[in-house]
């Protein structure tokens, strides 16, 4: 898969995500599914919104023992979806254990990528409520390093720590970057964020956008605004 805007749809229903999708006039933008809809719904929301023709990140964020997360993968590759992802803070051991999950009988399976730190999370916080001394953007790329050991095939991190990731893993391993606002818009609860044109300058394959479109007057505007300057 290439570079793409995700649409993330934090809803809390299918009533409300339906409604939102078909205000885009014929377009199938990528979209992720979330706690909030997908513990709503259940699969039904996923198996609709694919039938419908969408691409899907099930943004569940796994993180247990290997054996369960191994059990709860085998579960999500049923759903056909392209992305999924658990928390790299599970451990290499974990994560080796979700891609044997993941991975069917004929042998495919969904792109498989880890959270690194969210976004919510700044240096300060990461130093007193987790007691993590080290620099945030170290942290993120040894994550990053695990996650690659364990045969994923990216992660999620802010925009600020794409470029040092790659640099450390590779081009080819996936940056998947929430965090993004527009220049003009509200950054929220988001700590560690950039524009769709500076994500796109330093190496996001993937930008993950939700209050920005889903809150705006116009949702299909917004979503071709962050398609050109992320993609143009």
């Amino acid at each position: 898969m290439g570079k793409d805007v995700i649409v993330a749809c934090d809803f809390a229903s299918a009533e409300e995500t339906f409604a939102f999708l078909d205000r885009f006039q014929g377009r199938k933008p990528f979209v992720k599914i979330g706690m909030e809809l997908f513990y709503a719904e259940g699969p039904a929301i996923v198996r609709e919104i694919k039938r419908r023709g969408h691409k899907i990140f099930l943004d569940l964020k796994l993180h247990d023992i290997p054996n369960t997360v191994k059990k709860a993968m085998a579960v999500l590759s049923r759903l056909d979806v392209d992305i999924t992802n658990l928390h790299a803070g599970g451990t290499i051991p974990m994560m080796q254990a979700a891609i044997e999950g993941l991975t069917r009988p004929d042998g495919t399976r969904p792109l498989l990528i880890a959270v690194t730190l969210l976004t919510s999370t700044d240096q300060a916080a990461m130093e007193n409520d987790l007691l993590i001394r080290e620099p945030i953007d170290r942290v993120v790329t040894h994550y990053a390093e695990n996650a690659k050991k364990a045969g994923l095939d990216g992660v999620v991190c802010s925009p600020l720590e794409a470029k040092k990731v790659h640099t450390v893993c590779g081009s080819g391993f996936l940056t998947v970057t929430p965090g993004v606002r527009f220049a003009d818009g509200d950054v929220g609860d988001q700590k560690r964020v950039m524009t769709p044109a500076e994500a796109k300058r330093v190496g996001s394959d993937y930008i993950v956008v939700g209050r920005p479109i889903t809150a705006a007057p116009d949702p299909a505007a917004a979503y071709e605004r962050c398609l050109s300057d992320f993609l143009d």
